[in-house]
Order: structure tokens, then sequence, then C-alpha cells
């Protein structure tokens, strides 16, 4: 197997048993977890914490430790600053990037323990919650009070809303209510030195000066590790419904974007690209069938439309004329489409969407890009990628798979994955910097919603000019002078 070789740019302090000592001093025993101790962990208690849930990155941390404060997060980073060991801040550790995990033998700071709402407006729909709280628990929690949380991912039950801040995650409804840059209201952090800056405002407007909490939503945990969430929640739409769209082909896809914006307007909350190979593998894997063999035949790919309003009728009224309108035209845009009657029918309409991820984990190892890149260019850059790997002899039954995309129109934002039957040198060696070079050209982003941890480092001059890089060192350099957080992940 191959795992990326990880390195850390700065010369840090392995963990000692001294300090171990000095942490039991204020953590239970229970929040330690570590090969150093005098009852020492095994590899295979540290090995969940040491690993991606793809097994692509690896680190060698002989120690975990899982404060259940803020205040405790803050002993942890004042001793680690003092005595310059690494620490990588870690959440449901759910990311595809490796940003979570630790390079050599860093701390690992788990938040799992931080999992309390410190409080609900159910007035201002605005939550205030530790980092370690799931998100789906999160969502579970303000159901109740007719809200829903502003983010959805397919890893809601495992990824914690801290995590989700920390790396700027994107997901399903980022049409709907844009990006956590707008929803996330305050937040509270520990900075490196241990210092905590609580900015955990619940104030919708506040004009007083640098909005310093955006520096960290997006940060990945190389500036500090933040303890809370201050987030605007929306009221849950009282009606939703779902359609998924048969195209006969992809240059069919904006056409029909512009024609759903236009007619669905305001209740249009998702936009979903899947093209033909990510449909087969989700339906081939049990994630959901809503068209029937007749239906796909002739299929090039499929679109995914979401709306939630405020009227079941009026809203399923605005559908049902736009289906009409698509399947009556002269040149229609799509071949059928099949319009949600149940909750049933709505949950596995979306599971084919949501459930592409674990149907190519189910086929092999994949490389997952992340990009954005110009809408018309989809299916160009995934059907360019596979002829690409086909010149270079790898488009075969024992190396690549095959290569699919699909992800969030509304966005921008293409998901290729390319999935193999192992990680091989000679793979990543044809995929990079060949998509890098790809995104550069049409001035896209090598990271639409994944960030850039370990993976993506080395080219994060592809999206960013060397004036920005500087600029990112030098605020790096003001927060964390020892260079103790998260090593090695987004900057050089």
């Amino acid at each position: 197997m191959l795992s990326y070789r990880l390195s850390s740019p700065v010369k840090l302090t392995p963990v000692t048993e001294h300090d171990l000592a000095h942490f039991s001093k204020f953590l239970q025993p229970s929040s330690i977890i570590s090969t150093l101790s005098p009852n020492p962990s095994s590899q295979d208690e540290l090995a969940p914490y040491n690993s991606d849930w793809m097994g692509r990155y690896k680190g060698h941390s002989t120690t975990v430790l899982k404060p259940k404060t803020t205040q405790e997060v803050s002993e942890i980073l004042k001793w680690c600053n003092a005595k310059r060991i690494g620490v990588v801040p870690q959440g449901g550790n759910t990311g595809l990037v490796g940003g979570s995990v630790p390079v050599n033998d860093e701390i690992v700071l788990s938040l799992s323990n931080l999992n309390k709402v410190r409080s609900f407006d159910p007035v201002s729909g605005i939550l205030v919650a530790d980092a370690g709280c799931i998100l789906e628990s999160l969502t579970d929690y303000v159901a109740p009070h007719n809200h829903i949380m502003p983010i959805d991912l397919g890893a809601k039950g495992s990824c914690q809303i801290g995590g989700n801040v920390a790396t700027n995650a994107g997901g399903l409804r980022l049409l709907r209510y844009g990006s956590l840059h707008g929803t996330v209201l305050g937040l509270e952090v520990v900075l490196p030195d241990g210092t905590i800056l609580d900015q955990l405002t619940t104030l919708r407007k506040d004009n007083t000066g640098y909005d310093l909490k955006q520096l960290f939503i997006g940060a990945e945990g190389t500036l500090g590790v933040i303890t809370a969430v201050s987030i605007l929640t929306p009221p849950a739409p009282q009606a939703s419904n779902n359609v998924i769209l048969a195209l006969p082909s992809f240059d069919n896809v904006l056409p029909l974007y512009q024609t759903v914006k236009r007619h669905l307007s305001e209740i249009l909350s998702a936009f979903e690209f899947i093209d033909r190979t990510a449909y087969d593998l989700a339906v081939k894997h049990g994630q959901g069938r809503a068209l029937s063999e007749d239906d796909v035949e002739g299929a090039e790919c499929f679109v995914l439309v979401e709306t939630s309003g405020g009227r079941r009728e009026h809203d399923e009224e605005k559908l049902s004329d736009l289906l009409e309108l698509l399947l009556s035209a002269d040149k229609p845009l799509v071949n059928t489409g099949v319009l949600s009657q149940s909750p049933a029918q709505f949950s596995s309409i979306w599971a084919l969407r949501e459930g592409v991820t674990e149907a190519v984990s189910k086929e092999g190892k994949a490389y997952k890009y992340d990009i954005s890149v110009p809408l018309s260019s989809f299916k160009e850059v995934v059907d360019n990628t596979r002829e690409h790997l086909r010149s270079k002899g790898l488009l075969h039954d024992k190396a690549v798979k095959f290569v699919l995309g699909y992800g969030h129109v509304g966005d921008g934002n293409l998901h290729l994955n390319v999935c193999a039957d192992a990680y091989l040198p000679e793979i990543q060696d044809a995929l990079e910097p060949y998509i890098y070079e790809v995104v550069s050209k049409y001035r896209g982003s090598i990271s639409a919603e994944h960030g850039i941890g370990a993976m993506k480092t080395h080219a994060l001059p592809y999206s960013k000019s060397a004036t920005s890089i500087e600029l990112m060192k030098k605020i790096k350099h003001i927060f964390d002078p020892q260079g103790i957080m998260n090593p090695g992940k987004v900057l050089e």
C-alpha cells in the first residue's frame, strides 16, 4: 500500500514520559492514550488516530490527548508551545487530504470529549456548541425547534462541527445557505501559546475592526484549536421535494441549470451533477435507485434537483410545471425525470448522490480531487483525465479501474475520482501535477471544499500567487512562531 510521505517543515520535540506526567496532573486517565504511559496503550488503540479513513495517510503519534474543557486544551497547548511539541487537532477524522493525521509523532489532540451544546436561541436560530459535537447530533438537536444546520455532508454521522469549520466544509446545502464564512458568527479558539481567544459572539452584525474569526475558518488547525462555534441555523423548510433527471448529453447541463434557476428561483436548494459512471456505481452497490432501466437508457449523465420552501402544494406545482416544460420542449433537455412522491423516495433519490463516495470505496482505492473549475468543463476534465491515464497505459483492471465525476453544479465544485486496485506510485505520478495543471489552466481552485491538508501543500502555487502564499506564511508565523500547530499541513 502506498501512503503519502509526510514531512514536517520544522524540527519539533518528541513526546516524553515527563510530558505525560505533566498532562496527568490535569487530565483524567481516560483522556490519555499513549504507548509511553505507565500502563501503556496498545498500537491498536492509537491506530484510528494515526490513519485517515481511506488508509492513505499514516502517522506515528505515540500519544492522544482528549481534553474535556477549553481550559484543558489551553493547558495542553501552553506546555507544548514551551516544549515545542507538535500538536495535531483532530475532529471526526473524516477528511480526504490528510489534514488531521499526524506527520510524525506529534500529539493528537482529539476534540471528541468537547461535545456539549452550550445554548440555542429558537427565535434567532443561533446555536453555540462545543467543537466536538457531531454534525448529525446538532441537526437532531435543532430539529424539534424547526431549524436545520446550514451544512449537510455525507459524513454527518461522524464529522464534528469544529472540523467542519476548520476545513470550511461546503457540502450539499451551500447553494441555498452559503459557506461557513457567512453562517459562522463567532468562535472560541485556543491559540498556540495557550491564550483563549473568546470571540463567541451571538451577534449577526458586528462591524468593529478586523473579523479575526475568518482567519480560523479554513485554516485547518494551523493557527489554533477551535473549541466552540456560534452558528446561525436557518428555519427548517416546511416542504422539501426532489427530482432526478436523466440527460442525453452533458451539453444540456448548463442550459438545464439556467432553466431550473429561472423556474424554481427562491425554492431551489440543490442542483447536483452525477455522471453515468458514478450513477451506475451507486446503483450497483445499493445506494438507491430512482429510475428504471428503460429510463436510464441513452442517458449520459444525471442531475438531482432539490427544492425547499414554505408550502408543499406550491412547490410541487412549480416542480410539476418544470417537468412538463422540460419534457414537452421541441428539443428536450432531459430524457425523463422522476419526482419523489414520499419521504422514502426523497431519501432514495438523495442516496444515489450521497452514496457515490461509499460505492467508490467498495470498488477499490480512490484518488479524490475536489476542484473548482468552470461548470462547462466538468465533463471535459473527467474525460481528459481518463484519456491521460489511458495514454500512460494505466487504464486497465490491474491499475485504474475507472474515472468518474460528480458534484455541486451550483458552486462549480467537481469531485473527480480515480478508482484503482491499490495506491501505486505510477498512478500518483500520472495524476499529479497533471490535474493541478488542468485546474491552473482554468484559473480554478485545487481544493473546493476539502482543504489542503498534507496532500496539496506542494500544489498550493497552482491556485495561490507567490504574494498570497507569502502573506499566509507571515500570518502563520504571527500566530504560531514555534510552528507547533498541525505541522506539515497547508503550507510547506
